[in-house]
């Protein structure tokens, strides 16, 4: 997170969000997009693929969003509160559809429990980010 912290203390344009609070996000999203992306790979390979088949496309739509998310926060571009906060609030949903869904089969398969835990957490800090922007 220091490197990611400092890159965002280094921009002349101050970000709507601390640069704290903005690295952990960046951080969280990376997280986040490694994990149900490599949960959706593993799924496609597993024996039980028909009872996964709606988690394998819950963390590609996620990994899509948190992506979209990812960028939008990186650019750190200011002050338009609106996009960011609508961008956050589709990446919350995106999170919590891929945890429902994960978290059922996180007995069974270690790379969904794994996912679960990196879409909790990027859940949450999209809480904690859309808190800090409507402060």
């Amino acid at each position: 997170m220091l490197k990611t912290r400092e890159l965002f203390d280094s921009l002349t344009a101050k970000p709507t969000l601390s640069s704290d609070n903005l690295a952990a996000a960046v951080d969280a999203l990376q997280d986040c997009v490694e994990a149900v992306t490599a949960c959706s790979a593993a799924m496609l390979t597993e024996d039980d693929l028909q009872s996964l088949a709606s988690a394998v496309s819950r963390d590609m739509d996620c990994a899509d969003v948190v992506t979209a998310t990812r960028n939008v926060l990186t650019r750190a571009s200011g002050v338009d509160t609106s996009l960011l906060s609508a961008q956050l609030e589709a990446c919350l949903v995106a999170c919590e559809r891929s945890h429902d869904l994960c978290s059922k089969h996180a007995e069974r398969h270690k790379h969904c429990r794994m996912c679960a835990d990196a879409t909790r957490h990027c859940a949450d800090m999209c809480r904690q980010a859309l808190n800090s922007l409507h402060r």
